[in-house]
């Protein structure tokens, strides 16, 4: 049972609890109630229950009249103040109406309520808590005082850092191979048992590179496992180490490593990684070069065990790695194009919010061998596009096959086009075009698309 009063009372019961038991820390509270009270020294007591702090907690717009009527709740008009009067009487209020499952969300309220509730388990509730230290708001602030000066502040633009609260795919909603998901498991539960690891010695893993075609799933693969893990998410931008602005790039690399270490745990992700090696075979200028030596060896000196930092490489041209780049790596995980039950699995995780008259994903897939999860995609998208044109949100099966069709045609030409360095026509056909260029749709295939 959800309500806007009993999201409220939790709320407000939640507060008092926390306030009053000084055993309770940061992590006993859910996420959506610290980034309501983070402020500049982090969480401090009390809490307060204004009705601010009570509307962007519960998303209850009013929340004194949604508990306004209940004999256990006042309210203090002149600090905005929402208070519960009798505390012993609003417990038995909230436990009659919220089960377990519920109460276990919050660890304050299984804390109180263990011993009185079956089922409740508080080192449980905390347990799947997650974690202050994976909070946008704790990221923020510990990137804030880690990077003083503008001139460091620089250093980020090498990294993207997503909080797991802002990735929005799970593992559940991938279609992956067996030995894809053989190689996560075998990471998350290497994870888990840090300590056994390094008690045993066994220090080289937790570098994992990821091997296969744009839009076969790379990145959002490694950004789920962020998001199942409750960790950082932390890429770096390997094409930027080039970029005039960011001044010594070998230091900056180190920055970036120091930055993961900071964050840790965390999943530190490098894109593009056959960079890597066709810098050290170009005649780059030394300082690149040197840049390049400097990311290799912070590569060896960082580690899931010691530091808390799975590494993950990526690249769409495994040809193009040396030895010296292949050896820094103790998995290597191979994304493939998907078969045709791979494809016809993608298809029914894309459709599963669509409504499609008489859809045979089997035939789909049949017809669209070849192509990457994120092409079906463009594919789809295509094809309910086309019926908005037509105001119809109810597909049939003949405009999925009308929109493979429209996409093997823009295929092509966009191929003749590069092969012929058409410019122009490439520019004009831009719009068109699943990324505009060639360069684009990989990018776009592999940062962009959460399906695959």
């Amino acid at each position: 049972m959800s309500s806007p009063e009993l999201s409220v009372v939790e709320f407000l019961l939640t507060t008092h609890l926390y306030n009053q038991d000084r055993d309770r820390d940061e992590n006993d509270l859910p996420p959506r109630y610290r980034r309501v009270f983070w402020g500049e020294e982090g969480i401090e007591r009390p809490l307060p229950s204004t009705l601010k702090k009570a509307a962007a907690a519960t998303g209850v717009e009013h929340p004194w009249e949604a508990v306004s009527g209940l004999m256990f709740t006042d309210f203090d008009d002149f600090n905005q103040v929402i208070k519960l009067t009798e505390v012993d009487l609003a417990k038995q209020w909230y436990l009659d109406r919220a089960g377990p499952e519920r109460i276990m969300e919050v660890p304050t309220l299984a804390a109180t309520f263990e011993d009185e509730v079956e089922d409740l388990d508080y080192e449980h509730s905390r347990a799947q808590n997650r974690p202050l230290r994976a909070d946008r708001v704790w990221i923020d602030s510990l990137l804030e005082e880690y990077f003083e000066s503008e001139e460091e502040e620089e250093m980020l633009d090498l990294v993207d850092i997503l909080a797991p609260e802002e990735i929005d795919m799970s593992l559940d909603d991938l279609v992956l191979t067996a030995d894809q998901e053989g190689e996560i498991l075998k990471i998350m539960k290497a994870i888990e048992h840090r300590d056994y690891l390094a008690q045993i010695g066994l220090r080289e893993i937790g570098k994992l590179l990821y091997v296969g075609p744009p839009g076969t799933g790379k990145t959002t693969t490694a950004r789920a496992l962020a998001h199942e893990l409750d960790l950082p998410f932390v890429e770096v931008k390997l094409s930027m180490i080039t970029s005039q602005y960011l001044g010594e790039t070998a230091k900056n690399v180190e920055k970036t490593f120091e930055v993961a270490k900071r964050l840790s745990p965390c999943v530190l992700f490098m894109d593009e990684f056959d960079f890597v090696a066709k810098t050290r075979a170009s005649d780059e200028h030394a300082a690149i070069k040197r840049a390049v030596n400097t990311l290799l060896k912070s590569i060896d000196n960082i580690s899931l065990i010691q530091d808390d930092v799975l590494l993950i490489g990526a690249t769409n041209h495994p040809d193009q790695l040396d030895a010296a780049a292949w050896r820094r790596f103790d998995e290597i995980v191979n994304f493939p194009k998907p078969d045709r039950q791979m494809r016809s699995d993608i298809l029914w995780l894309i459709t599963r919010n669509m409504e499609i008259v008489d859809f045979d994903p089997d035939e789909v897939a049949e017809l669209t061998e070849g192509l990457t999860g994120s092409d079906l995609r463009l594919v789809m998208r295509e094809a309910v596009l086309e019926a908005l044109t037509e105001e119809r949100m109810v597909l049939t099966q003949q405009d999925l096959l009308d929109a493979i069709t429209d996409f093997e045609e823009r295929d092509t030409l966009k191929d003749l086009d590069m092969m012929n360095g058409d410019h122009d026509a490439l520019i004009a056909g831009g719009s068109d075009m699943p990324g505009g260029s060639d360069s684009d749709h990989d990018h776009d295939h592999d940062h962009d698309h959460s399906h695959d």
